[in-house]
């Protein structure tokens, strides 16, 4: 089983925010996941991110692969 840390969309249509979980590559953007570390929103200023780095550590330990964009913010925001 090939797990990914991703983005999952939530929010309005012009009025997006994502959370960040943990899910199985298989399984759709907006499907079944794992666990949830946090969100990411990017329409307030300044963009808010929050994650539990503790959790998230823990699960790129395990093998489980960022995708490109939360690998992005995981590196901007030190964690």
């Amino acid at each position: 089983m090939a797990v990914k840390i991703r983005l999952r969309r939530m929010g309005q249509i012009h009025a997006p925010y994502y959370r960040v979980i943990v899910a199985d590559s298989r399984s759709p953007r907006n499907g079944r996941f794992i666990e949830e570390l946090g969100y990411y929103d990017p329409t307030k200023e300044p963009t808010v991110f929050k994650v539990d780095a503790e959790a998230t550590k823990k699960w790129l330990q395990n093998g489980a692969q960022p995708t490109e964009t939360v690998a992005r913010l995981l590196k901007k925001f030190n964690i």
